[in-house]
């Protein structure tokens, strides 16, 4: 089986590799690793030499243009490569019978519910950079419909951490720099670990022996159970730090909760980025083997706790 993993070099991609790179794979098993040196997303005649150079029975694109503000001025670009390119990924998916992973984002809807998102309720992106998501989510279930060969998963997941640029490090960073910080409590939603949603989505599409199985195509909400705000999320990962005896000069009862409209920005954001993630869960129930449950059980709060220990064992904080 050939895998092609998009986005090596992001958070997600980076679980990725950790995760099989501490699997037993057997030896027919080709992996390789895509970052924007390897191909560059935006170029459609690369990938589509890529693709075919290849020939991957598993495409994994956790490759994504990510800076939501910047999308605002750069609508070509996030659509390029939050839309095109996944559509030629599907593309190639169905005309050779080829599994795709895809991950979108909890931006694809406006935040106006009272209640967590289920995967058919209506795209109502407000940002450009939720837009060019919705854009390729749609352009997937349009190249699948009606197609016989291939399947395909699209995971929506919000607030990702894991070996890289995140809030939780931005927050530590700045709480060994200044004694005080504002940080925002009216946008709702829940961190996902990067190594979790990377573990989760093989759960859905490989067997124990790193199989290919076949699953029930769409849109999946890969998100942890539970629910946060920012500020919340911020004075957790200051006071794991203190547990973790990190000096800070910001303690977390001094993190100052504020509302969105005090703290401006170029693209809107969703006030609700709450998704339900019942339809996954049952999924994985469904493929009998419950062991699989085991990394869906964590609670995200020890999760981050973990996480945050983690990097000040590893000198990261």
């Amino acid at each position: 089986m050939n895998i092609l993993i998009f986005g090596k070099d992001g958070q997600l991609g980076k679980a990725f590799q950790n995760l099989f790179q501490k699997a037993p794979l057997a030896f027919e098993i080709s992996i390789q690793y895509i970052g924007r040196n390897q191909c560059d997303l935006s170029n459609a005649a690369a990938l589509s030499d890529l693709l075919n150079l290849s020939k991957p029975d598993l495409i994994i694109n956790a490759a994504a243009y990510t800076a939501v503000d910047k999308a605002e001025t750069e609508q070509d670009l996030a659509f390029a490569i939050n839309a095109k390119a996944p559509e030629m990924m599907a593309q190639y998916a169905t005309k050779h019978g080829s599994t795709l992973l895809h991950y979108s984002t909890d931006y694809v809807f406006d935040g106006s519910k009272d209640s967590p998102y289920i995967e058919s309720d209506p795209r109502k992106p407000i940002n450009i950079y939720g837009k060019s998501k919705a854009a390729g989510e749609e352009a997937i279930e349009k190249v699948f419909a009606n197609r016989s060969s291939g399947q395909y998963a699209i995971f929506r997941t919000s607030w990702v951490y894991g070996d890289g640029a995140n809030f939780i490090r931005t927050i530590l960073r700045l709480a060994k720099e200044r004694e005080d910080l504002k940080v925002i409590s009216d946008q709702y939603g829940v961190p996902t670990n990067a190594d979790w949603l990377a573990q989760v989505s093989l759960d859905l599409v490989l067997d124990s022996q790193f199989r290919l199985r076949k699953f029930t195509s769409g849109i999946y909400h890969a998100v942890p159970s539970g629910k946060t705000n920012w500020h919340e999320l911020a004075v957790l990962a200051a006071q794991a730090a203190l547990d973790a005896n990190i000096a800070l000069k910001l303690k977390p009862h001094d993190i100052v909760s504020i509302l969105t409209a005090q703290y401006p920005v170029a693209a809107p954001r969703p006030a609700n980025s709450c998704l339900d993630n019942s339809k996954l869960r049952l999924a994985l129930e469904e493929g009998g083997d419950m062991s699989k449950l085991q990394h869906w059980n964590k609670a995200w709060t020890t999760e981050v706790q973990s996480y945050v220990a983690g990097l000040a064992r590893d000198g990261l904080i």
